[in-house]
């Protein structure tokens, strides 16, 4: 299973529809974004994605009743309150947009992977081998004019940063 990661998008339809392109082509099976869209209409290209989409608020994204209606019946995904946990196979994952609880949730051994955004800086990192952290950068290129995302395949326990 592959799991594309993705997260501070801040409205750029530009750089969502060039990820949409990317995933696609790398047929990941779920997109997870770990928040900041922004406005509700950013939901429009990620509509062309073949894969499901799962996400979580960011400190950004403002009219969350409205995100949620779009994402929902535009059929993209769902949109969830930060943080956000779910299993994928035997992979526990923790989501959120807080930097702050990143080291505590990879030290707790409760979760396999942990997945969050905020920061716009890429880090892949395995916590003593049990614990997968990563967070994608930013996928609208504005604070560090890099266009980033993850890539994660679960069976092979592979990850690495896709640069748009």
């Amino acid at each position: 299973m592959k799991l594309g990661v993705i997260s501070d998008t801040h409205d750029n339809l530009a750089a969502i529809s060039t990820v949409v392109e990317v995933f696609n082509r790398e047929g990941i099976d779920l997109l997870v974004h770990a928040g900041d869209y922004v406005s509700p209409f950013t939901s429009k290209p990620f509509q062309q994605l073949n894969a499901q989409f799962l996400g979580i608020f960011g400190n950004n994204d403002g009219d969350k009743l409205l995100l949620k209606r779009y994402y929902r019946e535009n059929g993209v995904g769902e949109l969830y309150e930060d943080p956000y946990e779910f299993e994928l196979g035997s992979w526990r994952i923790m989501v959120t947009h807080k930097p702050e609880l990143v080291k505590p949730l990879a030290a707790s051994g409760l979760y396999d992977l942990v997945i969050y955004g905020h920061t716009h800086q890429a880090v892949i990192d395995a916590q003593d081998d049990r614990t997968w952290i990563i967070n994608p950068g930013e996928c609208c290129g504005y604070l560090t004019g890099r266009k980033t995302v993850a890539l994660l395949d679960l069976e092979r326990g592979v990850a690495r940063l896709l640069a748009l």
